[in-house]
C-alpha cells in the first residue's frame, strides 16, 4: 500500500542514474558534491549528494582497487525515477521505495533487480552492487530502505527530512518521532518507528518489487503490464541488504527468479548466533582481546606500536564488572581471547574486528537494534542512549535546516553519522564509549522483563529455508570482523543443506566486511573487496536464468591472494588476486 504520491524525476544531460552526473571522478573526490547555497541546497543536490554518500559508504573506488579495473563499470545511465513511501499491512510507519527506469530498458527481456539498503542506509544505498551491475545491463532496478533509512527528525524544531525536501514531523513519513521537545534530541527511523523492520525485511522487498512492477506498467504502457509471471525479478543485496534477500527468499510463493546474498547478517535456528548477542559480547571482551601479541598487525590495533589507552580500560572495566576474572592484564587478555573463541569467533574475524572497535560499532549498532527491538521512542532507548546533533563543545544543540537537509543525503542511518552522535549514559567513572556496553550485554543474557521481550523479538528476524527451486547464490568473507560467516552464513547453508534445497555457497578468504576502508593501504594490502564476488554472482545468477537451469549445489573456498604493498602503497588489485569463480 502507497503511503504518499509518487514523485517522478528525469535524470538526463548533466545528470545521470547511476552517478548524479558525477562520474567514477566525481565519486572519488574526498569531498561530496558542493552546494551552491549551503542554507537553502536544492532537492537535485541533496540526490547527488546521497549517491556520492552511497557509492562511497560501500564499494573500494579508489584507483587500483578494482572498480572499472577488473569489475564494473560506470557509464553515463539516463533515465527516470519513481520515489515513494509505501506501507506493509499492520505496519504503523512506511518504508521509501525507489525505480531506477533508464532510457535503455529492453521490455523484450523484462529484466528488475530487487534490492534492500545495506546497514541502515537510505534508499540509494544499494546503488553501487544493485545499480551499478543492472543499470548499465539496461535492467531496471527497485530499491527498499526497509524501514530504516535516514528519515531523521530533530526534536526541537520538529523537522525532518521527508520524500523531496524538509518535512514537518507530523507528516506521514515522520510521525516515528515525538511531538517537538525542548531538548535538542533526535529521533531516527530505524530506532524509533515503534515497528520491527528487522522482521520484516523480505516483506518489505517484496513490496518494492511489486513497487517497481507497477511503475514499469504506467511508464511503459505499451509493453504493460510488467508482473512476476513476465519479468525475471532477482533479488540482490549485501549485510542487512543480503538478509532481506534471504528472508524474501523464504517465501513459498514464486515471485523470485533468482537471488544473491553477499555477506549477510542473518539468523537461523539453531544454527550460528544472531547479531545482537555476538556483537554485544565484542563490545565488552574484544578490545581487551585485541591486546593479545598476535594482533599487533591488525589494521587500527596499534598505533605507533602502541593500543589504545581505551582498550586497556575496557580491559580493567569488564573485570571491574566482573565480566572478565580480576586478575593480571596478561590474564584478562587470555581470558577475553578464549571466551571470544570459546563463543566461536576466529583469529582471523577478531583482527578485523579492530575496526569495529575502533569506530565504536557495537556500541553504535547495539544501541539502535536494543530500540528498535524493544519498540522504544527517542526519549526511552534502553540503557540510557539517546541521539543528538552535538556541537564542537560536546554539547547537545538544536540542529539548524540545513543540518537536517544534509541528514536525509549525507547520513549512514546510525549514529555517529553527519554530525548526530549518540549520547551515552552519564557515569562519571566510565568513559562514555564503554558506558551502557554491560547493560545492552544483559539485554541479550539477563532475565529481565525487556531482556525476554529482546529475545522474543530477535527470533522473529529468524530466516527460513530457501524456497524450493529458487536459484541462490550466499558469498561471505572469511576475515569478517562485523558479521563472522561462521554465525551467518555457513549457519544458513547448513540449515538449506539440512532442508535439501542446493545453492551456491562462496566462501571468501581474506575479505573482511567493508569494502569502504580499502582506500588505506594497510587494509587494502592485507584485504580484498567483497563487490567482485557480488558482480559475478549476479553474472552467474543471469547466465543460469539465461540457460533455465535450476539451482546448482556447489560449495568453493576461493583460491584467493592477498595483493601486498608496492613501495608506499597496496599494489594493484588484479583478477589473479581475485580468483574469481567460474562457472
Amino acid at each position: 500500500m502507497l503511503r504518499s504520491e509518487i514523485h517522478i524525476s528525469n535524470h538526463r544531460g548533466e545528470d545521470d542514474l547511476l552517478s548524479a552526473g558525477l562520474g567514477l571522478d566525481g565519486l572519488r573526490s574526498l569531498l561530496p558534491p558542493e552546494l551552491a547555497d549551503p542554507q537553502a541546497p536544492t532537492p537535485a543536490e541533496l540526490r547527488r549528494r546521497a549517491i556520492w554518500t552511497s557509492w562511497r559508504g560501500i564499494a573500494d573506488l579508489a584507483p587500483g582497487g578494482g572498480f572499472a579495473e577488473v569489475y564494473g563499470q560506470l557509464p553515463a545511465v539516463p533515465g527516470q525515477e519513481f520515489h515513494a513511501y509505501a506501507t506493509l499491512p499492520n505496519a504503523r510507519q512506511p518504508h521509501r521505495v525507489l525505480l531506477q527506469l533508464p532510457d535503455s530498458f529492453d521490455a523484450r527481456r523484462r529484466c528488475l533487480l530487487v534490492t534492500a539498503s545495506s546497514g541502515s542506509r537510505g534508499v540509494y544505498g544499494a546503488i553501487s552492487l544493485a545499480g551499478g551491475w543492472g543499470l548499465p545491463r539496461g535492467c531496471a532496478v527497485a530499491y527498499t530502505d526497509k524501514g530504516a533509512g535516514s528519515g531523521f527528525v530533530d526534536l526541537h524544531s520538529g523537522l525532518g527530512a521527508g520524500l523531496s525536501g524538509l518535512a514537518e514531523a507530523d507528516a506521514p513519513e515522520l510521525r516515528f518521532s515525538a511531538a517537538p521537545q525542548r531538548e535538542p534530541w533526535v529521533a531516527l527511523k530505524h530506532a524509533h518507528s515503534g515497528d520491527h523492520p528487522e522482521a520484516d525485511w523480505g516483506r518489505h522487498l517484496r513490496q518494492a518489487a511489486e513497487f517497481g512492477l507497477a511503475q514499469l506498467s504506467a511508464a511503459l504502457p505499451g509493453q504493460a503490464p510488467f508482473t512476476f509471471d513476465n519479468t525475471t525479478v532477482i533479488a540482490v543485496g549485501v549485510s542487512n541488504g543480503g538478509t532481506a534477500v534471504l528472508r524474501a527468499a523464504e517465501d513459498a510463493e514464486p515471485w523470485l527468479d533468482a537471488a544473491v546474498a553477499i555477506a549477510p547478517n542473518v539468523h537461523v535456528a539453531g544454527h550460528g548466533r544472531p547479531a545482537y548477542d555476538y556483537g554485544s559480547e565484542a563490545a565488552l571482551l574484544m578490545p581487551c582481546a585485541l591486546l593479545d601479541a598476535r594482533f599487533a598487525d591488525a589494521p587500527f590495533a596499534r598505533h605507533q606500536g602502541e593500543a589504545p589507552p581505551l582498550w586497556r580500560q575496557a580491559c580493567e572495566a569488564a573485570a571491574a564488572r566482573g565480566s572478565l576474572k580480576a586478575g593480571s592484564e596478561a590474564e584478562r587478555i587470555a581470558e577475553a581471547l578464549a571466551r571470544l573463541h570459546d563463543g566461536g569467533w576466529s583469529d582471523a574475524a577478531i583482527a578485523a574486528g579492530a575496526l569495529s572497535v575502533s569506530f565504536e560499532m557495537w556500541r553504535s549498532v547495539g544501541s539502535v537494534y536494543a530500540s528498535a527491538y524493544l519498540r522504544r521512542g527517542p526519549f526511552e532507548m534502553p540503557c540510557g542512549f539517546h541521539a543528538a546533533r552535538v556541537g564542537a563543545d560536546g554539547e547537545a544543540r538544536a540542529a539548524s535546516a540545513t543540518d537536517v537537509a544534509l541528514w536525509a543525503s549525507d547520513s549512514s542511518g546510525i549514529p555517529t553519522t553527519a554530525g548526530v552522535q549518540l549520547v551515552s549514559p552519564t557515569d562519571s567513572e566510565t568513559p562514555p564509549a564503554l558506558a551502557g556496553l554491560s547493560c545492552l550485554r544483559e539485554l541479550w543474557t539477563g532475565d529481565s522483563e525487556d531482556a525476554r521481550a529482546l529475545r522474543a523479538a530477535i527470533v522473529q528476524t529468524r530466516a527460513g529455508a530457501p524456497r524450493v527451486g529458487l536459484p541462490l547464490i550466499v558469498a561471505h568473507g572469511l576475515d569478517d570482523g562485523l558479521i563472522p560467516d561462521a554465525f551467518s552464513s555457513a549457519a544458513y547453508v547448513a540449515q538449506a543443506e539440512a532442508a535439501g534445497r542446493p545453492l551456491r555457497y562462496w566462501q571468501l578468504p581474506h575479505v573482511q566486511h567493508f569494502d569502504a576502508f580499502l582506500g588505506l593501504p594497510p587494509l587494502a594490502a592485507r584485504y580484498l573487496p567483497l563487490m567482485p564476488y557480488a558482480y559475478r554472482a549476479l553474472d552467474m545468477a543471469w547466465a543460469d536464468l539465461q540457460r533455465n537451469r535450476g539451482p546448482v549445489d556447489a560449495r568453493l573456498r576461493v583460491a584467493a591472494t592477498p595483493r601486498g604493498m608496492q613501495g608506499h602503497g597496496a599494489a594493484a588489485l588484479s583478477s589473479s588476486n581475485l580468483a574469481l569463480p567460474e562457472d
